[in-house]
């Protein structure tokens, strides 16, 4: 069984950790991710210590407080292959907060460590910058939730992905495993995948230039790819549409990435 890849838990409560990556039970520093489903009036509720979070409702609708401010009916789609980015909330370490389910409702909470306490933050979908990248058989849709360029948060970067079919992502390969600024940073990642339809997959691959760990792996609805290093390139198969969730952690919050150079001539031949 592959160390990088989760399957969910599929237990149907009112409330149900689908997900839970810590640094206790992965490879992962900077990073720890959960993905919790929620019914109507359920909650979940934590105390933070020296960890931020960036609360994400990827589908449903919920309300959030950390005890000083309440953030109501947030959540913009019943399923993220709607394309339409969807509301979050940033805390600080040294808080707490709840999460209510006002639907159905499923939500990622990121992770990652923090010393320095900032204002929470609403990030309303309204706000989310969207982008689209690459070219021909390597197009991709982007919600940039919570892009380096924004100065809301210590560590978190945290980003959804959209990938047609017969498409690939994080491609050419590509990795951000070296603290080497200005033209590399440290960052850990998890990919939460989802797949339209839910019966389909993609394919993802981990490997690092010394093949210390080289994993490909069939990924499939509701999975989480662990990237402690490495390239990490992700392929749809065609017939199905890719969604990820990405988050980013490291000791520099900034994403300057390395492309494999054996795959890089990709990139000139259709400039």
């Amino acid at each position: 069984m592959s160390k990088l890849l989760r399957k969910p838990n599929k237990a149907e409560q009112e409330l149900t950790v689908i997900h839970n990556v810590t640094t206790e039970n992965s490879s992962l520093e900077y990073v720890e991710f959960k993905v919790v489903d929620l019914t109507p009036g359920a909650k979940y509720a934590e105390e933070l210590d020296e960890k931020e979070v960036c609360i994400v409702a990827v589908t449903g609708r919920i309300n959030v407080t950390d005890q000083e401010q309440t953030f109501r009916n947030l959540g913009t789609r019943e399923s993220v292959f709607e394309q339409k980015p969807t509301d979050s909330v940033y805390i600080s370490n040294n808080r707490s907060f709840e999460i209510e389910g006002v639907s159905k409702a499923r939500v990622a909470i990121c992770y990652s460590p923090s010393e320095n306490q900032l204002p929470t933050k609403l990030i309303k979908a309204s706000d989310i910058g969207i982008e689209h990248r690459g070219v021909q058989n390597n197009k991709r849709l982007v919600h940039n939730i919570l892009p380096d360029s924004d100065p809301s948060a210590n560590s978190l970067l945290v980003v959804e992905v959209f990938t047609e079919s017969g498409n690939w992502s994080s491609y050419p390969p590509h990795k951000h495993d070296q603290d080497n600024l200005p033209y590399e940073s440290f960052l850990e990642e998890t990919y939460y995948h989802e797949m339209n339809p839910k019966q389909g997959f993609v394919f993802q691959r981990v490997y690092t230039d010394d093949r210390s760990i080289d994993e490909t792996m069939t990924v499939e609805h509701g999975d989480v790819v662990i990237v402690p290093a490495g390239y990490h390139p992700v392929g749809v198969p065609d017939g199905y549409v890719s969604y990820y969730l990405n988050v980013m952690a490291g000791p520099k919050r900034t994403w300057k990435f390395h492309n494999d150079p054996d795959h890089e001539w990709i990139l000139k031949s259709r400039q």
